[in-house]
């Protein structure tokens, strides 16, 4: 067996391995164990030590060529896709030495990825650019990571002279609806530290995330027969629409913040006449922000419910993930590697925030510090996701360089 990382993802985003964020089922969706099968028969090729569970997940094993390592490192991506396009009969186009021309999907002509929306392409002249055919997104979030790190085992694996000490993969499902990690098993993973492969741009390296907490307002009406209703009903339904239009209008919405504002967002509404329920999610860089936007939303909902004097509302928030920084900062060597490894192949390290969350967020508030590490994926979750082969190509790399100075440095 002999793939490149190109030959890796175009063979991992045919295999529709979608979540379901209202599935009650580990996994979301059975046929993301589909993409399970097929990577664990890639590992007993390439002879590499490996445990699944039931969930999906993957830990594969790589021991020491070098003696007296003090780290264990991980790498970490995740298998399904996101649940905002379809990801079923996935059709990968390669525009083979990209000239800087718009893009055009053959089975939806009126898909196209222009340098006009998505500038970055022209950083990549010359390149060959991966698209989906216009009806599906491509699936690079996160199958580029999936296959970066897998071809980066396997260059390992098969060359013997690229010194690493001991070298963990950890491969999940439902990152997409914020699972991802719900099932790991630290004992299993057996590592230190490590780098979620789950990023954007060449250079890219995340070390901030938002914080996150989930939130939802359950609202109870007065029913009667619409026929009596004067004076005496009060619809829920519609106490919620007065609720979602009384939220800020100018501030804190994500179609009003960028770079480290947070938000309150609502992202589904159900009602009755007699009982309605509102879900929202809350993020925000300073975790005890989330504290203020919940008493923003319980304050809006009180306002709102004074006009319905025998109506009652209840808010309820849970806690999602928090951001990575807060435990990064307690551990510099592990953005310092990243950056010095990039530094050693010519990459220039872009050192950054994302406005979302990572497995990587998750795993460092277990104790395992993980920021996020480029994969190439640009236009995330629609049909114009695409990748560059040569930016995968460069995080393989990137990996590989990581774990030789894990081995050589010993102070880490």
């Amino acid at each position: 067996m002999i793939y490149t990382v190109k030959d890796r993802f175009l063979k991992y985003v045919q295999v529709d391995t979608q979540a379901d964020p209202y599935s009650e089922t580990v996994p979301s969706t059975v046929k993301q164990k589909d993409l399970t099968a097929l990577l664990v028969a890639e590992l007993e090729e390439m002879n590499i030590p490996y445990k699944i569970n039931d969930a999906g997940y993957i830990y594969a094993y790589l021991d020491a060529n070098v003696p007296g390592v003090n780290k264990k490192v991980f790498f970490c991506a995740h298998i399904d896709t996101a649940p905002d396009c379809s990801g079923t009969d996935v059709k990968p186009i390669v525009h083979s030495n990209y000239d800087g021309k718009d893009l055009i999907l053959p089975d939806d002509e009126t898909q196209v990825i222009s340098t006009t929306k998505y500038p970055a392409l022209l950083n990549k002249m010359g390149h060959d650019i991966i698209s989906a055919s216009g009806k599906t997104l491509l699936g690079a979030d996160d199958k580029a990571g999936v296959a970066i790190i897998f071809d980066a085992f396997w260059q390992m694996v098969n060359n013997p002279d690229l010194p690493h000490g001991p070298v963990r993969m950890l491969i999940t499902t439902d990152e997409e609806i914020g699972k991802g990690i719900a099932k790991v098993d630290l004992d299993l993973l057996d590592a230190d530290f490590g780098f979620t492969l789950d990023g954007g741009e060449l250079g890219s390296l995340e070390d901030e995330n938002f914080s996150a907490d989930a939130a939802s307002i359950y609202i109870t009406g007065v029913a009667t027969h619409p026929a009596y209703g004067k004076g005496v009903m009060q619809n829920a339904s519609k106490i919620a629409g007065d609720i979602l239009s009384a939220l800020p209008k100018d501030r804190l919405s994500p179609e009003t913040t960028e770079d480290k504002e947070g938000f309150i967002h609502p992202t589904k509404v159900t009602g009755s006449l007699e009982s309605a329920q509102i879900d929202f999610i809350l993020r925000d860089f300073e975790t005890e922000k989330l504290k203020e936007h919940a008493a923003t939303l319980e304050a809006v909902a009180k306002a709102v419910i004074k006009n319905y004097p025998q109506s009652s509302f209840k808010l309820e928030t849970r806690k999602q993930y928090r951001n990575m920084k807060d435990v990064l900062d307690q551990h510099p060597y592990v953005i310092e590697i990243a950056k010095r490894a990039m530094e050693n192949l010519g990459i220039e390290s872009l050192v950054h925030s994302i406005r979302g969350g990572t497995d990587g967020a998750g795993l460092s508030h277990m104790g395992k510090p993980c920021p996020n590490l480029f994969a190439g994926q640009q236009a995330i979750h629609s049909k114009h996701e695409w990748v560059s082969v040569q930016d995968m190509q460069r995080a393989v790399d990137t990996i590989i360089e990581i774990c030789k100075l894990t081995a050589y440095h010993k102070s880490w």
